[in-house]
């Protein structure tokens, strides 16, 4: 079978951790410990998030004032050598020595007209309190939004249009290659009225890009792992309960918050319903029992409604 297998950016660097590489690595070893025991008769391609690690970038090229800070897009290309890096290495260590993997920076187009670009949405970087929020705001022109009790800072994100390297991960996935591409959702890029191809200042959904991905490789099965083992409705209140599986059009219908699980929602509905196959969402430390149908939010159109756990 063929799998895309999504990590999240803060599946991989917590909510409240600090940001060191240390952390990056051990979060990044408990997915690789569950990745390696599907991999066996497997197709596997491996996407990722990068908020975090593209906000922290962020931070860390404005402190450094000589030069002028470098655009996202160009962030979001190093943070993907840096986790398929730290993935490649980690995966590696568990696999046989003979197991191939290759890691590819991976463009991906926009419109020039998505209306996304007049309403930044997109969290990056760390979470922050409101006051030192409001404060970064301030002094950098962002644009901030909620996220759970803290903030974040938000940019536009724009819909994937066209992964220029499909072709390539496709020839590498018939060689039996496991493949980390589309990280961060992809190096966001559009074409300039000259017919050049540029990168441009936003941040392409890493759940709707691998839901894209799954959908032109034909996966049998895409796997939307994050921090929490499975998409809830009225989170964090008494009422709280567990989806175990649902139709796309009874889950779309809950409403979830476009900041946090909308976006994995989205995605997981729009695969099932273009393919007809599968999409779960769930804990990274899960993905094992996600694949083996035990654990997880399943997300498929062979469902009728909603079933809670």
């Amino acid at each position: 079978m063929r799998f895309v297998v999504a990590l999240g950016g803060n599946a991989l660097l917590r909510r409240g951790e600090p940001m060191t590489a240390d952390n990056q690595r051990a979060n990044i070893r408990v997915a690789t410990e569950q990745i390696a025991r599907i991999v066996d008769g497997n197709q596997l391609v491996i996407a990722h998030g990068n908020g975090p690690q593209v906000g922290l970038l962020s931070l860390q090229a404005a402190a450094y004032t000589p030069v002028s800070p470098y655009p996202l897009d160009v962030l979001g290309a190093e943070t993907e050598g840096m986790i398929g890096y730290m993935i490649e290495q980690e995966l590696g260590n568990l696999l046989p020595v003979e197991k191939p993997f290759a890691t590819l920076l991976t463009q991906v187009e926009v419109d020039a007209n998505d209306p996304a670009f007049e309403h930044p949405s997109k969290p990056i970087g760390p979470v922050y309190s409101r006051e030192e929020a409001e404060r970064l705001a301030k002094e950098k022109g962002w644009a901030i939004a909620p996220d759970g009790e803290y903030f974040r800072r938000v940019v536009a994100s724009p819909r994937p249009r066209r992964i220029f390297e499909i072709r390539p991960i496709q020839w590498l996935l018939e060689k039996d290659v496991i493949v980390i591409c589309a990280g961060g959702g992809g190096i966001p890029t559009m074409y300039a009225a000259d017919g050049s191809l540029r990168g441009i200042e936003a941040v392409i959904d890493k759940d709707l890009c691998s839901a894209l991905l799954a959908e032109q490789l034909s996966s049998d099965l895409l796997v939307i792992a994050t921090d929490v083992a499975a998409a809830c409705i009225d989170w964090g209140k008494p009422t709280q309960k567990s989806i175990a599986h649902a139709h796309p059009d009874a889950l779309e219908k809950l409403g979830f918050a476009a900041g946090s699980m909308g976006p994995k929602v989205q995605a997981a509905c729009e695969f099932a319903r273009n393919t007809g196959k599968v999409a779960v969402i769930g804990a990274l430390a899960d993905i094992e029992e996600i694949v083996a149908g035990r654990a997880g939010t399943r997300i498929s159109t062979a469902s009728h409604g909603i079933a809670y756990r």
